[in-house]
């Protein structure tokens, strides 16, 4: 009894071993979208969505547009938007932006750590809620 519990404890730990150095060397994603809540409001047809979007140094998100407005907090790191109209803003954490319905922008990480924001959509219903644009 006692020598197969030795083995049993022998094989969890050689196993975890192998296992631990696959999973550190699986690269993180570029870009991460987390939906936090999703609701209907009171004014017809609109809807309130919010998210979370994580993105790795150095990587972007394409020009785009939403069915509404977004409002932006940066939750960490450095963010760079471009949106039609604007000199490009470079967001730190704290910083805020707001996009009104169907502007066309994009989003770049040019910070050396993963940048987070928190996106709030005040959108149509029944639309996709982004698009991309060429």
């Amino acid at each position: 009894m006692i020598a197969t519990r030795l083995v049993a404890r022998a094989a969890l730990i050689v196993g975890s071993f192998l296992t631990t150095p696959t999973a550190q060397a699986q690269p993180p994603a570029d870009f991460t979208r987390t939906d936090l809540q999703h609701h209907d409001l009171s004014a017809p047809r609109r809807e309130a969505v919010q998210v979370r979007v994580d993105i790795a140094p150095g990587k972007a998100f394409g020009r785009h547009t939403h069915p509404g407005e977004e409002i932006i907090y940066v939750l960490a790191g450095t963010l760079e938007y471009d949106v039609d109209g604007r000199a490009p803003a470079t967001l730190k954490a704290g910083d805020v932006l707001f996009i009104p319905a169907g502007t066309i922008h994009a989003a770049k990480n040019v910070g050396n750590v993963t940048a987070s924001e928190l996106a709030t959509y005040i959108v149509e219903k029944d639309k996709p809620l982004l698009t991309l644009v060429k």
